[in-house]
């Protein structure tokens, strides 16, 4: 049986990147920057709660009587899960922004360099909205 992956830096708590994946049974070695599902950035304590939650189907006073919670903190619970998941996802809109952003000055970079002419610049930069 495995480790639970770590998905912070244990010295400045910082995301970590995966870089290689390796099947056991073949050998396949896949190498990229993979990033960490929402899912799996949350704590154990996190997790446990997700899980009794979808035991109880969402009701929240079932949660309630299974953890030995009160309604107020069940409820606490649940938003700082649901800002968590939100949060994930702003950053992540956020950095494909970003991304995108970075690609743009490199293809205007080029053109001003003049390796590329205005015609591929312009193609390279619609294609990039296409995706």
């Amino acid at each position: 049986m495995g480790v639970q992956i770590i998905h912070k830096c244990p010295v400045c708590n910082r995301q970590l990147t995966v870089r290689r994946m390796k099947c056991n049974e073949c050998n396949t070695v896949i190498e990229n920057e993979f990033i960490f599902d929402k899912f799996m950035t949350m704590n154990k304590e996190e997790l446990k709660f997700i899980e009794v939650f979808l035991k109880c189907r969402g009701s929240i006073k079932d949660v309630e009587k299974v953890l030995g919670l009160s309604y107020p903190t069940v409820r606490s619970k649940l938003d700082k899960i649901a800002k968590k998941i939100e949060d994930k996802d702003l950053k992540s809109k956020k950095k494909e922004s970003s991304d995108d952003s970075k690609d743009e000055l490199k293809i205007l970079k080029e053109l001003e360099d003049g390796n590329i002419d205005f015609d591929t610049a312009l193609r390279e930069i619609k294609k990039m909205g296409e995706i």
